[in-house]
């Protein structure tokens, strides 16, 4: 089932196209990764879904339903640019913003309570926004973004300013929410967070979205037939081209790892029944591109034409 459905989206500001046909099925349950560069039409969907702006052309089906006003209380959104209240202390605040979300006050009081415990917060409630470093708001932002316990919980860029341990902490936490059932949509340029957390992902650039699928088939689907052996010792091989080219051989003080690509036509059983006869095989495994690679290859290419 899709928990988001959207649907040849246009969006145009002035003489800049922002967002132009693009379509995108969200899964319930899955984490989502939008990826692409600055500029290409994130925000501008993010801020479609989230009903700050509307579409010239196209929908979004919530649920299988048109997406509607009261279908905010199901959202949870944290934002690249946080927008806490620097001088309203954060007990008050979060109580204020989960009001807002249509959670009864104890409720609210209840479930703030239970999140300061979890995050090691608990001394925070009278604190200012203003007195906290960037990444204790940014803990405080985030428990604001899940209180009302959304079934859609969009992320921009959710990392930014936390050092690795609370980075870590709030990673955790995501995937807790996902597991619990929680659909969330995943904005970022770290594409390591990427290859971790997500199940798929889009790629938009120059305002259309150029490539999306299960992370796994689209990592597939760019393998190039290149390998990395390492073998025991400095010598050298026979090369052979009609089964493979090194690209690149790199060696240490034991061994020797060989940069490979398999001529087409030809399999690594092919190359490694001509190499074990002249050396000691270590190691082999098969190079598959990185969603990190891939994203630079699409926009380099696109960016060139």
């Amino acid at each position: 089932m899709h928990m988001l459905s959207i649907n040849n989206i246009v969006k145009q500001y002035a003489d800049h196209r922002a967002l132009d046909d693009v379509s995108i099925q969200i899964e319930k349950g899955t984490i989502f990764g939008l990826l692409g560069p600055n500029g290409a039409g994130k925000t501008s969907l993010i801020r479609i879904i989230t009903q700050i702006t509307a579409p010239d052309s196209g929908y979004i089906l919530f649920n299988d339903v048109p997406l509607q006003p009261e279908h905010i209380t199901k959202i949870g959104y944290l934002p690249e640019e946080r927008g806490l209240y620097k001088k309203m202390q954060i007990g008050d605040q979060l109580l204020y913003l989960a009001q807002l979300k249509g959670l009864p006050k104890e409720e609210a009081k209840k479930r703030i309570k239970h999140w300061f415990e979890k995050m090691e917060m608990q001394s925070w409630w009278n604190k200012k926004v203003e007195d906290l470093s960037k990444g204790m708001q940014q803990k405080v932002q985030f428990v604001a973004t899940i209180l009302h316990q959304p079934e859609l919980l969009i992320l921009d860029e959710p990392f930014s300013g936390f050092d690795p341990v609370n980075a870590e902490i709030i990673k955790n936490e995501i995937l807790e929410l996902h597991n619990n059932g929680t659909t969330i949509i995943f904005s970022t340029h770290r594409m390591e967070s990427v290859e971790e957390l997500c199940d798929n992902i889009a790629l938009i650039h120059k305002s259309r979205k150029i490539l999306d699928g299960p992370v796994t088939d689209i990592k597939n689907s760019y393998r190039e037939n290149k390998y990395r052996v390492s073998y025991i010792g400095l010598r050298s091989i026979d090369p052979n081209e009609t089964l493979f080219t090194v690209e690149k051989q790199l060696s240490d003080d034991y061994t020797t790892t060989l940069y490979l690509k398999i001529a087409d036509g030809k399999t690594i059983n092919q190359t490694l029944s001509y190499l074990i006869p002249q050396v000691e095989i270590q190691h082999v495994e098969e190079i598959i591109p990185t969603i990190h690679e891939i994203f630079i290859k699409e926009v380099t290419s696109i960016n060139a034409n």
